[in-house]
């Protein structure tokens, strides 16, 4: 197993865990329990790391070196994952329009379901199906290169530590929703 698809499958372990909260903010968000806040920080959660920086990962780097190795984009079934990405963006939107400025529960409600078994549906197309195509059709030296290049995304696209204190906001909301 590589570094770098070892780094995504990391990531998809802290969604998995995000998208649990998620599904305990929107019960919450259905019985108006739920804090504004918490709401706010978790879609910053969801638009940073998962969409800035792990898809930001995949669609900027992993997606364009399989194309260079010569998978073809139905081979790595790119087209299907980047609509995946769009989808999941849209679901963010919509869950961002339905708590600002004040929460529309039922709203908030549908797109946090609808994004919560969207995006678990893929991560597990690509857990099963992108990343050990990935380790198979890329060779050790382009997967080293491509963890380097991930580290330094990390620095100029989010910033230098800025993934350990999302990782910190992570615990700090599932400290409180499953308490």
């Amino acid at each position: 197993m590589s570094q770098a698809i070892d780094d995504l499958r990391h990531e998809h372990d802290a969604i998995l865990s995000a998208l649990d909260i998620l599904d305990r903010v929107e019960a919450e968000a259905r019985q108006g329990t739920v804090a504004a806040g918490d709401i706010s920080a978790f879609i910053g959660f969801l638009k940073e790391f998962v969409d800035k920086c792990h898809h930001g990962k995949e669609e900027g780097m992993l997606f364009p070196a399989l194309g260079k190795a010569g998978a073809s984009e139905r081979e790595a079934s790119v087209p299907v994952l980047l609509s995946e990405h769009e989808r999941g963006r849209a679901l963010v939107k919509a869950m961002e329009e339905a708590s600002s400025p004040a929460l529309q529960p039922e709203r908030f409600s549908a797109a946090a379901k609808a994004y919560s078994r969207h995006l678990r549906a893929h991560i597990e197309k690509e857990n099963k199906l992108l990343f050990p195509k990935a380790e198979q059709i890329l060779d050790e030296v382009k997967l080293d290169m491509l963890h380097r290049a991930f580290v330094k995304h990390e620095d100029e696209v989010i910033g230098q530590g800025r993934h350990e204190e999302l990782h910190h906001m992570l615990h700090s909301l599932k400290a409180k929703y499953f308490h």
